[in-house]
């Protein structure tokens, strides 16, 4: 999904909005497809040039191949051949994908495994990962039987190699909660390598600031209602070197007889969560980081998150549906990306 800039904001995906304003200095934008959606580089303070077009092919190669590499959608990426293979031997893989597996199996001991990206294959049964939908609920059963080939503790890394190695040959991986955030990393370091100041990396509402926008201020971000139905503004961070991701439970889901199942799956049950939180947004210093602890979050929940986020210092913010009202649950430390 390619969004462009419509009125007065660009809409991004899920559960994040960037806020445009008047500009006091030129802003070139840089736009392609990636990962099932789109990215976005905007440039503060430039204008189009033969370096802005070399960047530009630059950044489309690095995105087309950590897409070749992590896709699940891709039959012939690695981590499509890693899931078909059913060796319990070493399984060589890229240097990226290697540290991509590795990082996440460290973000999964440090949330208890509500981060876990070996929950593919309850992805997919709950109909939302690339095997198609689903119109109703599934089976207990069913669910048993995948909870026993999912867990973090079943996957090995050795990057010194580089490879992977599954204790169950059934292990399957999907890196949807990870990938894109990673992917705003490494294009965010190449740009800020490539001599640029000030610039806004952003692939599928995943965010990566650095500087400041064409008015010389922080990054105006905007996070979005919880509101399957519409967009709509629910309030604004400020964003200066900082990373921004939402996970979110209203974009991706579906009904059956008056009850919505919700595409994030507790890995600890093998089931969409059912809580009350709507959306979690994170900030942190990586892309990557933000956007699999947010995903933990909202497994977790308002209650046991918020004490989560505040035992160790996360920048996280819940929207919590009430009976009545929607409402924002903050971390203490978040409070210093809200304007005063």
């Amino acid at each position: 999904m390619n969004i462009r800039k419509i009125s007065i904001m660009i809409v991004l995906l899920p559960g994040v909005l960037i806020a445009a304003c008047d500009r006091q200095l030129p802003e070139l934008e840089l736009t392609g497809a990636t990962m099932g959606t789109s990215y976005s580089v905007k440039l503060a303070g430039v204008t189009e040039n033969a370096n802005t077009a070399d960047l530009h092919r630059e950044i489309q190669s690095i995105v087309d191949g950590l897409q070749q590499s992590m896709s699940t959608y891709i039959e012939e990426s690695e981590v499509s051949r890693f899931n078909a293979s059913r060796s319990m031997e070493w399984f060589t893989v890229s240097a990226d994908l290697c540290g991509v597996v590795a990082e996440a199996q460290t973000i999964s001991e440090f949330t208890g495994g509500a981060f876990d990206i070996t929950v593919g294959p309850l992805v997919n049964l709950w109909g939302f990962g690339p095997d198609g939908s689903v119109a109703a609920p599934v089976d207990d059963a069913d669910v048993a039987e995948k909870l026993m080939t999912v867990g973090h503790s079943h996957l090995r890394a050795d990057c010194t190699r580089p490879a992977l190695k599954k204790s169950n040959p059934e292990l399957y991986i999907d890196l949807s909660a990870y990938a894109k955030g990673y992917a705003v990393d490494r294009v965010f370091s190449h740009v800020a390598e490539s001599g640029f100041d000030n610039f806004l990396v952003e692939i599928g509402g995943e965010l990566r600031s650095y500087g400041r926008n064409a008015r010389n201020r922080p990054w105006s971000i905007a996070i979005e209602n919880p509101d399957p139905a519409s967009r709509s503004v629910h309030s604004i961070v400020k964003l200066s070197n900082k990373a921004f991701a939402t996970s979110g439970d209203y974009r991706n889901s579906f009904e059956f007889e008056g009850v919505r199942y919700s595409h994030t799956i507790n890995p600890r049950t093998g089931k969409p969560v059912t809580h009350s939180a709507a959306s979690v947004t994170v900030v942190a210093d990586s892309a990557a980081y933000a956007d699999a602890v947010a995903t933990a979050l909202l497994v977790m929940g308002p209650d046991a998150g918020l004490g989560f986020a505040e035992r160790h210092d996360i920048a996280a913010m819940f929207l919590v549906r009430t009976s009545d009202a929607l409402e924002q649950r903050a971390s203490r430390a978040f409070a210093a990306f809200t304007p005063d």
